[in-house]
């Protein structure tokens, strides 16, 4: 065999390794009640108006509740039961 297959393989020099998963910007993180809030009334929307109307509604600016009710209903409880009384509205129901 020739000397040169059998040597080691020559080292790279060394260099910094950098974090490739590492987050650039630092996500906001919701509190447990904002995380509570927002299941409940992306679950009520889901079941009371169907996928593709649940989505649209939470995501767009309602002129009634004056913000998007997804950012409202995050933000505090009263937010919260704003956005649930708009949805079972919106369903034709009875408010909560």
């Amino acid at each position: 065999m020739n000397e040169s297959t059998t040597s080691s393989p020559e080292t790279a020099p060394a260099t910094p390794r950098r974090n490739l998963f590492r987050k650039r910007h630092p996500a906001v993180r919701l509190s447990p009640e904002s995380v509570e809030r927002r299941s409940r009334v992306t679950l009520l929307a889901w079941n009371l108006l169907g996928g593709d109307s649940a989505i649209a509604f939470l995501n767009a600016h309602s002129d009634v509740l004056c913000g998007r009710p997804l950012d409202l209903a995050v933000a505090s409880e009263a937010g919260c039961e704003a956005v649930e009384r708009a949805i079972s509205t919106r369903a034709g129901r009875e408010t909560i």
